[in-house]
């Protein structure tokens, strides 16, 4: 072989490696890489089911850690709860002792917000990866940075469950009807910090399934459902007494923040996304290089 044919070859080769060439060094080739960043892809199933197990041990660990500071926490439920008289939505204790008189609606509650608050989060999550995967990252995004910014509340502002307040007069419907309703009641109140109701994650999960099913199901009967779902699970976590109405309104403000992020990230709403990805292949500099390579 000729000593300008190995040039040449030579010249090929470093034309085709995307780390040392010139062409893919340029500004326009970078920042061509932010958008393809962003596109969504085709979720790989164990590499979610990974993800969210480590987001969710992370999640639970963190929430966990944050020191219980219970006296400021009493002290800002007593605050929160005259704030809601003052505003006059202050009737948990109400609907919590109606609710409570009647035994099977109460227990069924219990059970209610002891489950479904992972069973209804996780069933949307897999339906988005199976029938919308074009729409499941940036679906996936909304609920985690929701929950992300969650902790911050935590963190923040310690807050106790109205069940737990001093005086407040409000049934612990878990421990009265011996079921396992709740993990900050009974016997598993030492694996969860009990001081951690603002924001309501059980509202924010819910208002993300309900939102998401809304806007991506074509069936009015799983639409009217979607709807119904965080509506039931407000009356829930107030029934129970272990959310206030304003923990609910952190909950949604969380939501909020997460679907800035996501749209934020992906320049779209997640429901507004191609229900199917886009298949991305090498960069269009790269492909033009592949096939003058080959018609040489």
């Amino acid at each position: 072989m000729g000593e300008s044919s190995v040039k040449t070859l030579e010249t090929r080769t470093e034309a085709l490696s995307p780390h040392v060439t010139e062409s893919d060094s340029r500004p326009g080739v970078q920042r061509a890489l932010l958008p393809r960043l962003r596109a969504p892809r085709r979720p790989r199933i164990w590499f979610e089911i990974l993800l969210i197990g480590v987001s969710y041990w992370t999640y639970s660990l963190i929430r966990n850690a944050v020191p219980e500071q219970k006296a400021d926490a009493l002290a800002n439920a007593d605050w929160l709860w005259d704030l809601e008289r003052t505003l006059g939505i202050a009737v948990e204790q109400s609907v919590n002792h109606a609710v409570n008189s009647v035994t099977w609606l109460i227990v069924g509650m219990n059970y209610y917000y002891a489950t479904l608050h992972f069973v209804v989060t996780i069933g949307v999550l897999v339906w988005i990866y199976r029938f919308h995967p074009g729409r499941y990252a940036a679906t996936r995004m909304v609920l985690f940075a929701t929950t992300g910014v969650a902790l911050l509340g935590y963190y923040f502002y310690p807050l106790a469950p109205p069940r737990l307040m001093n005086g407040g007069h409000f049934v612990d419907t878990v421990l009265v009807h011996h079921t396992w309703g709740s993990m900050a009641s009974g016997n598993l109140k030492h694996m969860s910090n009990q001081y951690a109701a603002m924001p309501s994650m059980h509202i924010g999960w819910s208002l993300w399934c309900g939102l998401t099913i809304f806007a991506v199901a074509s069936a009015p009967w799983a639409r009217i459902l979607g709807l119904l779902y965080p509506v039931a699970t407000l009356v829930v976590i107030v029934a129970t007494a272990n959310h206030f109405w304003l923990d609910a309104a952190g909950g949604m403000l969380c939501l909020a923040f997460g679907y800035t992020v996501s749209r934020g990230w992906y320049g779209s709403l997640p429901h507004r996304l191609p229900r199917e990805p886009e298949e991305t292949g090498p960069h269009p500099a790269t492909s033009a290089l592949l096939n003058r390579f080959r018609k040489a």
